[in-house]
């Protein structure tokens, strides 16, 4: 299995920060960078462009778009035209899209489920160059092919976690990101699920490179509390602790109050965090659990160049 080592760009920078650090990624000789398309942060398709066009080898990764916010034809043309430009360095990754912000631009379909999977059965047979005529739930097309397919289709991958969802990614997608935070634990379940050889697996997760344990704990605490909720079920229930956090989310009264019911221990183990050598042998593990490419994440209001420079300082010491 090849082994990946990435960092994610923050959605909340303007995009005049893209370019610099996706460069910084590339000089700290990192394989990925990943950009996020969330509603109504700058969009996917155009900061992959400005950040293929800005490196020179390191891989760009979409993760993710909604399935349902553009036709699939269109999608298919413009992932087309980054493939071809920048080919064999780009993966997009697609998900249902958050409901309520779905709902706000009215794109939200009757059967979430069936978008996604129509939505990426045909861009995947349009990217290989075929004439698609298809009639589903969601997706209509008709006597559609691309004029300029790529010579090498990007990787498609799904951002997803339902049982349900998961099993259609094993049908329709190459691969599976899971979201912050991605333990082996959530790895290996997520696997069983998908039930399919050779899926490959991207997880997020927060980095906090410390020296000091204990403060690098105390420096992930809020950004662990503000990716766990309601809805963390699947990625919290594997783990022999899960059922205990699950309670304690149900509890809080907020993300402040959540962030202060977190034991060090839950923290240690929901974070990339701590000394180089603990933060090597968490990315070891999740290698070791079906993990293809390891994506960290800045922590919120640090300089992101600082959690850059510390990627790429694990990224050698993975190497070495």
């Amino acid at each position: 299995m090849v082994s990946r080592l990435g960092v994610r760009i923050p959605r909340e920078l303007p995009a005049t920060r893209l370019k610099d650090l996706a460069r910084r990624a590339e000089q700290e000789g990192l394989d990925e960078v990943w950009i996020v398309e969330d509603c109504f942060y700058a969009g996917g398709i155009a900061t992959a462009s400005a950040v293929l066009a800005a490196t020179e080898k390191i891989t760009l990764g979409i993760g993710i778009m909604p399935a349902v916010a553009r036709n699939p034809a269109i999608a298919a043309m413009e992932i087309a035209a980054l493939a071809e430009l920048y080919p064999g360095r780009l993966i997009v990754g697609f998900g249902h899209g958050v409901p309520s912000w779905m709902r706000q631009i009215d794109a939200w379909p009757k059967s979430a489920l069936a978008a996604f999977e129509e939505t990426l059965t045909v861009i995947r047979r349009l990217l290989a160059g075929e004439r698609v005529s298809f009639e589903g739930k969601h997706v209509r097309l008709d006597e559609v092919e691309l004029e300029f397919p790529p010579a090498l289709p990007p990787k498609l991958i799904a951002g997803v976690r339902g049982p349900k969802s998961l099993a259609a990614a094993g049908r329709v997608a190459d691969g599976t990101l899971l979201a912050e935070p991605a333990t082996p634990e959530y790895v290996r379940a997520t696997r069983d699920l998908v039930g399919v050889e050779g899926h490959s697996m991207a997880v997020y997760n927060w980095l906090a490179l410390d020296a000091d344990p204990d403060r690098a704990r105390e420096r992930a605490r809020a950004d662990v509390a503000s990716a766990i909720g309601p809805n963390s079920g699947p990625a919290l229930e594997p783990l022999d602790f899960g059922a205990e956090l699950l309670a304690e989310v149900k509890a809080a009264t907020d993300r402040e109050d959540l962030a202060r019911r977190l034991r060090p221990e839950w923290i240690d183990r929901l974070s990339i965090s701590g000394p180089l050598d603990r933060c090597v042998e968490q990315i070891r593990a999740l290698y070791a659990a079906g993990t293809e490419s390891v994506v960290l994440l800045p922590l919120l209001g640090e300089p992101e160049e600082e959690s850059f420079a510390a990627a790429g300082r694990i990224a050698a010491a993975l190497r070495g």
